[in-house]
């Protein structure tokens, strides 16, 4: 993944994806940096559920807006597998969404759950999905691939910043939900050794959704390989449960 540095316009930590997207699909990963919000949401939360002071949230959103250069379409995020067209007008209650039309961003807020950015060979439709493991499991990458309406061979996928798999500590009942599923999907766990309660695993949910993808003929996947938990640079609600969200995007210039 690489810095924006290049556009004076964002902060110099905020991320975009390292994939070979065509040059008019745009997309970006915010961090902490660049916004107004206090602790211990400082500075660029851009949720606003999580009892942050709602004009700062509105002064944070409008500053993304303006280094974007378009409005991102927010949506109500319920961990479910719902998809909507992006519309940069309202706020729908959905897990991701879907574009073809320029300068509407399609984005998903994340604290530790899987942010995934979709788009088509050709850049003509692009997409944004919220992925925590109940969606993952329930089948929100498949939705939005159906969403997205093109063949499998040609979408190009990216995964961005997520809980780690050396942090993502889960029960038994995660791994039956996606083994039940998909019996090579066993080999995205492994035993935690959590010193009282050794039935805990620690889960891959980069590897969940690679598998999940591939299961539907969708091999051209990039990204993975951050920490939310680790790297500070990251709202994550596992490392401190009174925390922001940082937002991932993709839209057609």
């Amino acid at each position: 993944m690489k810095p924006l540095s290049a556009n004076p316009a964002w902060p110099g930590d905020w991320l975009r994806p390292d994939w070979p997207a065509p040059a008019w699909v745009k997309a970006c990963v915010t961090t902490r940096a660049g916004g107004v919000s206090q602790a211990p949401f400082d500075s660029l939360n851009l949720g606003d559920h999580v009892e942050d002071d709602p004009a700062a949230v509105l002064e944070n959103r409008a500053r993304l807006t303006a280094a974007l250069g378009c409005p991102p379409a927010w949506l109500r995020q319920v961990h479910g597998i719902q998809v909507v067209e992006a519309n940069a007008t309202g706020v729908a209650q959905a897990d991701a969404s879907w574009s073809a039309t320029p300068a509407i961003a399609c984005a998903v807020m994340t604290a530790d759950c899987l942010p995934v950015l979709f788009c088509d060979r050709a850049g003509t439709r692009v997409a944004a999905a919220h992925a925590g493991w109940r969606g993952l499991a329930n089948g929100v990458l498949e939705a939005t691939l159906d969403a997205l309406a093109v063949p499998a061979c040609e979408v190009l996928v990216w995964l961005g910043p997520a809980i780690g798999p050396d942090a993502f500590e889960v029960g038994p009942e995660v791994r039956a939900a996606f083994v039940s599923q998909q019996p090579e999907a066993a080999s995205a766990f492994r035993p935690s050794h959590h010193p009282l309660h050794p039935e805990r695993l620690l889960a891959d949910i980069y590897a969940l959704a690679r598998l999940r993808l591939a299961a539907r003929g969708v091999t051209a996947v990039y990204g993975g390989g951050y920490c939310t938990v680790s790297d500070p640079r990251f709202y994550s609600y596992r490392r401190a449960p009174r925390t922001g969200r940082f937002a991932s995007l993709i839209w057609l210039e």
